[in-house]
């Protein structure tokens, strides 16, 4: 059985940029392949590139350092958790009956956020199902 070893096929490859910059910023990158031939070859890559100056704009619109930028919470969409809800969706096993929030996905992507268990379990054996927000109701 033949084998072949790319450390030997790439013996001593070296690439760099070939497009030269004339701006003070200067980048340089090179990929160096070790020409030994042993089974622990190795992949060397080296790059560098000089920091550019922050704009002294971005300094102006940040928060001071010792007080974190206050996001507001959206609310919460859909039942709270634990709450007893009326299942409204038609073909439902449970429908017309009462079962209580288990979680509520709070991504507005998401088509049926809210997990409903209950305490009569289906066909399958299975006692949740989720729910969109339109198909159920609160119950008090």
């Amino acid at each position: 059985m033949a084998t072949s070893s790319m450390a030997s096929a790439a013996c001593g490859f070296v690439v760099a940029p070939n497009v030269t910059s004339s701006t003070s910023t200067t980048k340089s990158s090179m990929l160096f392949f070790s020409p030994k031939n042993n089974r622990y070859s190795r992949l060397v890559v080296r790059a560098a590139e000089e920091a550019a100056t922050p704009a002294p704009a971005a300094a102006t619109t940040e928060a001071p350092a010792g007080e974190a930028p206050k996001v507001a919470k959206p609310p919460p969409i859909g039942p709270p958790r634990g709450s007893k809800v009326r299942i409204l969706r038609k073909e439902s096993y449970w429908y017309k009956g009462v079962g209580s929030v288990v979680a509520v996905d709070q991504d507005p992507k998401t088509r049926y956020p809210v997990v409903v268990r209950f305490n009569k379990v289906n066909y399958a054996n299975v006692s949740t199902n989720n729910y969109a927000l339109d198909e159920v109701e609160v119950v008090a």
